[in-house]
Formats: C-alpha cells, structure tokens, sequence
C-alpha cells in the first residue's frame, strides 16, 4: 500500500525583529514577492502609533487603503472582507496588537489572500499563529485562520507599549510547559496525534523566557526581542502541529471559565500564567520554577494580583473542563471538586 499521509504546514516565509525596522516594510514586501494594492488594518490608537508610518512607506510601491477595526468580532473580520473584495487587494497588512491582527488573519484566511503581521504591543502569541481570537456572544472563540506570510516587529514600538502587555504574552509562552504535558497525556490516554517535534519548539520557546526572565523588564528593548522571538516560535509550533494544542492545555481553559465569570478583568496570558502554575502542580511538576519566572518577569501570580476573588479562582477550577469538551487533559473529564480547587490554589499560592 502506498504511502499516503498529507499534512498542510504554513509558516512565515520572512521574519524581521528589531530597532527601527518599521520603514523596513517595501523591501519586505518585495522579498516575499508581493505586488498590487493592500488594505492596512489598525485600530485608532495604532493607526498613529504604526499605522500612519507604514502606509506611508507603502505607498512609494503600493497602492493602499486603510481600514480602522475596534472590536474581534466575526463583524469585524467580515466588514475587513467586504473592503478588501470591494478593492480587489492582493495582501493586508495588520498593524496593531492582538484584537487587530486576529481581524486580518481571518479576514485574510476567508478571502485566500495573504497578510503581514505587524505587532505593536507583543501580548500573546497570535503574533504568528495560525489560530485566531474571536468573540461570539461575548465569548472568546478560537478559530482556524492562517498564519502570517510574514512578520516585521519593531522593538522600538513594541517597547512603548504598556508594560503589562509584554508581561502578558510572556505568561502565555511559559504556560506552553503545562499545554505540551496536556497532549502527551492525551496522546498516553486517549491516543490522540501528538507531535514531538511541534511540542519541543512550545517548549524552547516558554524555556528561553524563563531563562532570560531577568532580562524582561519595562524599558529594556532587548527584553522585547527575546519576548517576541518565543511568541513567534510558539506561533510556528501550533503551524507545526496545524492546531492550537502545543500552546493551549487545562491553563487556557481554566482561563477562558475566567472570561465567562468576569470577562476583560484580566489580560489572556496573565490568567494563562496562573492557570499554568496551578495546572503544572496537578502534573507533579515544578510549578515553583513557573511561579517564580512570572513573578521576575511582573506578571501577576495570585488572584489578588489579577483582579479575582478567591471565589471567582475557585469557581474557574471547577467549570474548566466544560470548556473545551473535546480536548483532554490533567482535568480530566469530570473536572475537580470546590474542596480540590481550593486546596490547589491555596498550595501554590494563588489564593
């Protein structure tokens, strides 16, 4: 019988991070062989930050439109569909953090055109997956889209960003070590595909922040480029894997019951953070290691500290495994009790 498996992998053909690379974008676009007209995305407040300056670069070989987004809805990304059909554009161009970026790759991924990611703010790792966020009756869903044909980080910007943001994606790549022990289990239990090879770029990936984590601080630009270099490579691993699972275990799903108790109290990857410190203990693993980094790096690692009552902790713990149904792991089917939530997150100190 012949040899008959297909997998679709799609990673970003170029990658460019650094000081001062934003007028960069021309000659990006050329490299990756891209012609024609192209529709920047941004929302107001990176319209002037980035936005502005890009589409001025552009222009000198482009012809550009421009559309400001607010909000990740399926409006959204389909308002973001309609303009570039209506122009006739031959790529986008996401300038922005992630609630931009998530509109222009699905809107890119619907209209089988390609688009830039351009980051303004590195708070999770959608910067390069080929996964994005959406919100659909005030839930976040995650939804298959593409990944970027191409990415151009600007250290200097992203450094100006809001502090805590950077933090944020950095808590969501460290918590890539309790997504990884989550497939294996369930590749163990329930033999479901796993990709080592997927996995151990998740982990390079949370690793290298938690060996550098004393060099991520506000103000320090090279802290920046290491935090946007494991967003990338945890981006490519979910490529790798053509699914969310080597970024995503217990700890987002303990994250997205978070959003429906008290939704936007907190950032994605800071809850993420917390639920990997709790989920990693569940495993027998070293959730102090976890702990620690997040407290080096300023992320938060009590309920305090996110915004949440030991009530709300708690409540999230148990209603976790509810979240994604299909996907198994340490929470197992039938979740925890309230008496075992509570004595999780007194252990590892979050309440």
């Amino acid at each position: 019988m012949p040899f008959s498996k297909q997998k679709l992998m799609e990673f970003p053909r170029d990658v460019v991070v650094g000081h001062g690379v934003l007028d960069d974008i021309p000659e990006l676009c050329g490299r990756i062989n891209l012609e024609g007209r192209c529709i920047v995305v941004h929302d107001e407040n990176t319209k002037k930050i980035a936005g502005e300056r890009i589409i001025l670069a552009l222009k000198k070989e482009y012809e550009v439109q421009d559309i400001i987004v607010e909000r990740a809805t399926m409006n959204e990304v389909g308002r973001v569909q309609r303009r570039a059909k209506k122009e006739g554009a031959n790529f986008l161009v996401a300038v922005g953090g992630g609630t931009v970026i998530d509109i222009a790759k699905l809107a890119s991924y619907k209209n089988n055109i390609p688009f830039i990611s351009v980051p303004t703010a590195a708070s999770h790792d959608g910067i390069a997956s080929p996964r994005a966020s959406i919100k659909m009756n005030g839930v976040s869903v995650s939804k298959e889209a593409r990944s970027p044909l191409a990415i151009l980080a600007d250290t200097a910007i992203i450094s100006k960003a809001p502090y805590r943001m950077l933090a944020s994606g950095c808590a969501d790549v460290i918590s890539n070590l309790t997504a990884i022990l989550d497939w294996e289990l369930a590749s163990r239990l329930k033999g479901e595909y796993y990709s080592s090879f997927a996995a151990a770029l998740a982990k390079t990936a949370a690793e290298l922040l938690i060996e550098n984590s004393k060099f991520i601080k506000p103000g320090i630009e090279e802290g920046v480029w290491i935090a946007v270099k494991s967003m990338i490579v945890s981006g490519v691993a979910m490529s790798v894997a053509n699914s969310s699972r080597p970024a995503s275990g217990a700890e987002h799903m303990f994250s997205h019951a978070l959003d429906r108790i008290a939704p936007g109290k907190a950032m994605h990857g800071e809850q993420c953070g917390i639920g990997a410190i709790m989920m990693m203990y569940l495993h027998g693993g070293d959730w102090e290691r976890i702990r620690n980094a997040l407290k080096e790096i300023g992320a938060p690692i009590t309920a305090r500290e996110l915004g949440f009552t030991k009530k709300d902790i708690i409540q999230a713990l148990t209603m976790a495994h509810e979240i994604r149904k299909e996907r198994y792991t340490i929470l197992g089917t039938d979740g925890i009790t309230k008496d075992a939530a509570e004595k999780l997150a007194k252990i590892t100190g979050v309440i």
